[in-house]
């Protein structure tokens, strides 16, 4: 290695050395600070989980008075969204519940950050990267359904990340009867409530601390509660109403201002991640962020992942929604010199077309090496690439953005369905053109999954023509439920087509006192000794020079007709012979101290692998590596 090889790789080793020892430093001084009661805090970053259609952003939305939700397609979360709560707005809400207490809420801290991440199962890739950036979770549970299974997911996620978290008991107004009081504190509501709803709300109530407590959480209402550290606050809620929202939004206070002092304390070093990559008009090519800890300013060096390498660029503008506003809706913008951490900030900068969302974004600055932020930066991305198909073979795949990118690519991993290409954008004749290559290598790759992003007419006419199926949808599961639907009926077809190519294996051992024809069609009763009896099996005598007797004409059993057989059952077959060969009787050419077997060949077991690999147990495919001899197959 060069002398200046060497020379790059110390400067980097010395880089990365000083990053870790000045965080570490800063660490230890804010938990000096923090001690001391001299910190300054940092809003705490707080995301709203769950399953879907619980109410996660309907919450969000009667906090901050909008209708996000009501704008989303299906009214469902497709990305990732975060909101600033300026603290003077949080105890204006929280007004009449400490009236109730008699105590003002006192707090440090310049505001609470929430994300709101989507519930469906796809999106369990944003759901992880919105639990790894919290400092505290809201877990958004349906009272009237219970635990359900994103819920229990997420549950998992923040145990494994260590992430403390209150449970919203939401859609309380559900309950029968209900009076609704606007904005009540839960408690107060309560009292007003007729006894049978009262009553109910207790037999919810239980069900669902059961509930909690089978996943091995101690949970209780936090009204009740003595030990936060010890026990799971579950606020009941109503998103419709708001009524127990004021709880909550103190209940998040009190816990992170007292619990997480040096953790809230801010810091020089900058902390932060991209969640989403989106073009807006007037502004091109902008990277909303969630900013954890530092300062960002106004023509600071930046450098992020992108998909052809490491991008470093300089801070244009850097941009926040209103307060109470949503990052991810369109609106005015506030432009700021500089930022202080937490917040969701929206970056404008050149060349960020190909950043990767999910990826850290760093600032260079003197002290620091570039090479040694590139390399580190670029850690992630490997995994990333690892989900498009090495072989070029594979569907195709184009999304809004690249969050939605990897809710989709890891459905496809998960679903073993290969990607041979991925993009961002709308759909051109050029990604109809890159699709159709599959035509000549497999048919049935030749798709584009489509989401949340147009098609422009000149590419569907050409999709049309070239055979190229374009699914599209604006939400992502029904995406998923499309491509699953065409599969299955392109795996239909297939089957059907090779069918008779296709041996399922089978061993018989005839019934003596169940001979009903000796000749052709020859007519017996069997049991099967192993594997599967199917319609047009051929079958053949291997004790007799594998004589073929011909193809199962049907099967009945207890004098009804079916398709199959399996191990161990007793039916009644038809072999019917072919025309050409010659015609074999029983007694004469076998007789019931012969097995019979499915006639196997080299074809018919690739065509079982390719096309009926799932409809085969183990010990299916082991009888087939045992007959493989038998029929001199290598």
């Amino acid at each position: 290695m060069s002398a200046q090889a060497l020379a790059k790789l110390e400067a980097k080793r010395a880089s990365k050395e000083n990053r870790e020892r000045r965080l570490r430093e800063q660490k230890e001084e804010a938990k000096r600070q923090a001690d001391a009661g001299e910190s300054e805090m940092r809003s705490p970053i707080c995301v709203i989980m769950g399953h879907v259609d619980t109410g996660k952003t309907k919450l969000l939305d009667k906090i901050r008075c909008t209708d996000v939700q009501g704008g989303e397609a299906g009214g469902i979360t497709q990305q990732i969204g975060a909101t600033f709560f300026p603290m003077e707005k949080v105890i204006e809400k929280t007004n009449r519940l400490t009236s109730n207490l008699g105590k003002e809420l006192d707090s440090k801290l310049p505001g609470l950050l929430i994300i709101d991440t989507p519930g469906h199962e796809s999106f369990s890739n944003l759901r992880q990267r919105g639990s790894s950036l919290c400092d505290i979770a809201i877990l958004v549970i349906d009272i009237m359904h219970g635990l359900e299974p994103q819920t229990i997911e997420s549950l998992n996620m923040l145990r494994d990340k260590k992430t403390p978290f209150i449970v919203a008991l939401n859609k309380v107004d559900r309950l029968y009867d209900w009076t609704p009081n606007a904005d009540f504190p839960i408690q107060e509501t309560l009292k007003l409530q007729p006894k049978g709803t009262q009553e109910e709300y207790e037999t919810r109530l239980s069900a669902a601390l059961l509930a909690l407590n089978e996943q091995g959480l101690n949970a209780e209402v936090y009204y009740k509660q003595k030990d936060f550290k010890k026990t799971v606050a579950v606020v009941p809620t109503s998103a419709h109403s708001g009524e127990g929202v004021c709880d909550m939004q103190m209940l998040i206070v009190q816990l992170t201002q007292k619990m997480m002092a040096a953790k809230l304390t801010l810091i020089r070093e900058i902390q932060c991640t991209v969640l989403e990559v989106k073009v807006i008009e007037g502004l091109g090519t902008t990277i909303d962020v969630i900013l954890v800890n530092g300062t960002l300013h106004e023509g600071d060096t930046i450098v992020v992942c992108g998909l052809n390498g490491p991008i470093v660029t300089t801070v244009r503008a850097l941009l926040t929604p209103q307060p109470l506003k949503e990052l991810r809706v369109k609106g005015q913008y506030v432009h700021h010199k500089e930022i202080k951490a937490a917040m969701g900030i929206k970056i404008s900068a050149q060349h960020l077309d190909s950043c990767i969302a999910g990826s850290p974004l760093m600032v260079h600055t003197e002290e620091d090496d570039l090479e040694d932020l590139k390399d580190e930066i670029m850690s992630d991305y490997a995994e990333m690439m690892s989900r498009i198909s090495k072989t070029g073979r594979g569907v195709s795949v184009q999304a809004s953005t690249l969050g939605s990118m990897e809710a989709l690519l890891s459905f496809l991993k998960d679903s073993e369905i290969p990607v041979s290409s991925i993009a961002i954008g709308p759909i051109h004749k050029k990604d109809v053109i890159r699709a159709s290559i599959m035509l000549e290598h497999q048919k049935e790759y030749a798709t584009i999954l489509a989401f949340d992003v147009p098609v422009e007419k000149e590419a569907e006419k050409l999709a049309e023509q070239l055979g190229v199926r374009i699914f599209s949808a604006d939400i992502i599961y029904h995406l998923f439920d499309q491509f699953t639907a065409y599969m299955t009926e392109l795996r239909e077809k297939q089957r059907e087509e090779v069918s008779d190519d296709a041996v399922f294996p089978c061993v018989l051992k005839i019934l003596p006192n169940c001979i009903f024809n000796k000749r052709d069609p020859i007519v017996l009763g069997v049991q099967v000794v192993a594997g599967i009896l199917k319609m047009q099996t051929p079958i053949c005598v291997p004790q007799k020079d594998c004589i073929s007797l011909g193809r199962i004409a049907s099967i009945e059993k207890d004098h009804k007709v079916v398709d199959t057989a399996r191990k161990g059952q007793e039916v009644a077959i038809k072999i019917q012979q072919t025309a050409t060969g010659q015609e074999y009787m029983y007694d004469r050419h076998f007789d019931h101290s012969n097995e019979l077997m499915s006639l196997l060949t080299r074809r018919s077991i690739d065509l079982l692998k390719e096309n009926f690999k799932d409809a085969l147990k183990k010990e299916d495919w082991q009888l087939v590596i045992k007959l493989k001899p038998i029929f001199g197959i290598q």
